[in-house]
């Protein structure tokens, strides 16, 4: 359907939202005052073929009853329109409604015009993504080449108050192979809310990188975030609501991700988390993909950001264990790991406990299972891994990791690992049930860094935080090592684990403790003024040190 058309078959439902804005629905909004206030994220199916279809299926979330409680809503990235279907956005200094100031559509295109009425009409804040177009003249300070046509086009989130007003607009930085523009400069983007609450916003790949993401908490200091996505989910350590809530986890703030659903190219992944509380409402979706919205009272973090009980959640779903046939899945470049494969026996018990290093990276594991008797059926093994350098993913921004990890395989060799199994045959069957899982490592300090813990179980979700023991300590105050542990908690068990591992991201790897020569580590601000060769000892004490306490234990 070409834009012309797609623009008058819009006019009845524009007509009849901007009709009703008198008798406008009366939501009860969130005070500013109370603990709380009610999310909704959007888990969206996309029509491919009808952008008409599309915006009607937004109006009509927004306008449903499920929605009816909610103080805001958000939508997934690139489910709205596609590539070729562009639209001016008001700068949100304007103070712009499109529903108001272009009922006709003649300068905004139509679809931006009624999401701007069904907010308006719905009385609720809303933030979509779409793609955005600017005339490059309205950028004088950047002089990069401009397209032919005179436009920069930008993969946007735009967010619409109570009124249908633009109020904030953010551009993705970190693009993962599309055919847009990024800005001259990297944008952060906040909005206020009248419920007492300031988001930051941020799309998809962004979540790996320091700017805008992590930047808006560590100099900005927001704790609430907005986060439409279409992952692509990748295994070990890189599905959906494995990141979502672990990015929330570790940073200690409260995530709003709305995914686009489409299990069988690897989209879904939606969910509202609560900080170190984690989840509050979450799916990943193996079927044929929905439309859903997903509501939860969610607390607010108080100046001392301490957390509040009062949160809603969700009833849990019936476990589904994913194959490769219900979830298309990308993989990680495992075979750049060092790994060691985990040994089972007939042996009713075993354990180890290993020390696996790449280059002067050390991980300690500290694993005990059972054997469990399978009839039939096929079944994961498992491999200890460590690596320590630069995701390896061509033509995109690339991020520094140190991972730790405890991985499931669909077969004996590296090449298997990351591998769904496949539904053929008889059904899975879990070898060995997991009785103590630790990790353990030394991480060095850095200007711009995460730690996270990264679990998957085979329904393609995360450990709960109060399944496990997460801890990152610095022996003193003027140390430049982090001492981190992770564990399954005790007198729990888990068989059907896919991932158990520390993750973590040092974005740019730059002014990293140990990296770098004498010269550069003073620049960095570390005082000894450290090398990566004289920080070998650092390295391996903790896990020597274990090695030893161990020994004196036998």
């Amino acid at each position: 359907m070409d834009l012309a058309m797609a623009k008058n078959s819009w006019r009845p439902l524009l007509l009849s939202l901007i009709l009703g804005l008198l008798p406008a629905m009366s939501q009860q909004a969130a005070l500013a005052e109370a603990d709380y206030y009610t999310a909704g994220v959007v888990e969206f199916r996309q029509s491919v073929l009808s952008l008409t279809e599309n915006v009607e299926a937004y109006v009509e979330i927004i306008l449903s009853e499920n929605a009816s409680a909610t103080d805001i809503i958000v939508f997934p990235e690139s489910t709205l329109n596609g590539s070729g279907s562009m639209t001016f956005v008001p700068n949100p200094k304007d103070e712009i409604a499109p529903c108001l100031s272009d009922p006709n559509a003649t300068h905004y295109e139509a679809f931006l015009v009624t999401i701007s009425c069904a907010a308006r009409n719905a009385s609720k804040y809303v933030v979509i993504n779409l793609t955005e177009k600017q005339k490059c003249e309205d950028v004088p300070e950047d002089t990069r080449p401009c397209a032919s046509n005179g436009l920069n086009t930008y993969n946007s989130n735009v967010a619409f108050d109570r009124q249908g007003v633009v109020v904030s607009r953010y551009r993705k930085v970190h693009l993962y192979g599309e055919n847009k523009n990024s800005t001259y400069l990297p944008e952060l983007s906040t909005f206020e809310t009248d419920f007492g609450v300031t988001f930051g916003h941020f799309i998809c790949f962004d979540i790996l990188f320091y700017t805008p993401a992590h930047q808006l908490i560590v100099e900005h200091g927001v704790t609430d975030f907005i986060y439409p996505a279409m992952w692509f989910s990748q295994l070990p350590f890189l599905t959906a609501v494995q990141v979502q809530e672990g990015w929330a986890y570790s940073n200690d703030v409260n995530l709003l991700a709305a995914g686009a659903s489409r299990p069988s190219v690897g989209n879904s992944g939606s969910g509202i988390y609560h900080g170190r509380s984690g989840v509050l409402t979450s799916v990943m979706n193996q079927g044929s993909g929905e439309r859903a919205i997903y509501v939860a009272q969610v607390p607010k973090y108080t100046r001392s950001r301490s957390v509040q009980k009062r949160a809603k959640r969700e009833a849990t779903a019936p476990r589904q264990a994913a194959t490769s046939s219900s979830y298309f899945m990308k993989r990680d470049y495992l075979e750049n790991y060092e790994t060691e494969p985990l040994e089972f026996d007939e042996r009713v018990i075993g354990n180890v406990n290993r020390t696996l290093c790449q280059g002067n990276f050390c991980c300690h594991f500290d694993i005990a299972w059972r054997s469990l008797v399978a009839d039939s059926g096929s079944y994961y093994s498992y491999r200890l891994a460590t690596y320590d350098g630069w995701r390896n993913e061509q033509r995109v921004d690339a991020n520094y990791i140190r991972n730790c990890a405890l991985f499931a395989c669909s077969g004996p060799t590296i090449e298997d690992c990351g591998q769904l199994l496949p539904t053929e045959g008889a059904e899975q069957q879990p070898r060995v049930a997991f009785t103590r899982l630790a990790i353990e490592v030394s991480y060095p300090e850095s200007r711009e860094f995460l730690l996270s813990p990264n679990s998957l179980l085979n329904n393609l979700l995360p450990l709960k935080p109060s399944q496990f023991e997460w801890s990152q300590e610095k022996a003193t105050e003027d140390s430049y090592q982090h001492e981190v542990r992770f564990a399954l908690r005790e007198s729990l068990e888990l068989t059907n684990l896919l991932t158990f591992a520390i993750y973590g991201n040092y974005y740019d790897n730059e002014c990293t403790y140990g990296v770098g020569d004498a010269e550069k580590q003073l620049a960095c601000g570390y005082r000894n003024g450290s090398t990566g060769k004289a920080n070998l000892g650092g390295w391996l004490t903790m896990p020597l040190a274990i090695l030893l306490l161990a020994w004196s234990k036998l």
